[in-house]
């Protein structure tokens, strides 16, 4: 699984013009079952993507398409982890962390 920083490299004003394509960007992304849980940091300029199990070349072609990023107006930090404990509402996500 990883945590996915996204740092914004511009203005506000810049990012909110870019921000529907993102929203459907993400969309598409929790459709298709990539996305676990997203939302902003409070108190910061940042925002945070939980994804699923996958290779890591997955993810980083993923977080490419992001209108964001293609528009450098942001950029992603990825952190990989092993789930090693989660809570019971996550247990598809343990059964494929084992498959």
């Amino acid at each position: 699984m990883y945590v996915a920083l996204l740092h914004h490299l511009a203005s506000v004003d810049e990012i909110a013009l870019v921000l529907p394509e993102h929203a459907e960007w993400l969309a598409g992304e929790y459709e298709a079952g990539s996305f676990l849980a997203s939302g902003r940091c409070r108190g910061n300029a940042a925002q945070i993507v939980l994804v699923g199990p996958m290779p890591r070349g997955r993810v980083d072609a993923i977080l490419a398409r992001d209108p964001l990023v293609l528009r450098r107006l942001a950029r992603y930090d990825v952190i990989q982890f092993d789930a090693t404990r989660t809570a019971p509402a996550m247990l598809a996500f343990n059964e494929a962390l084992a498959g």
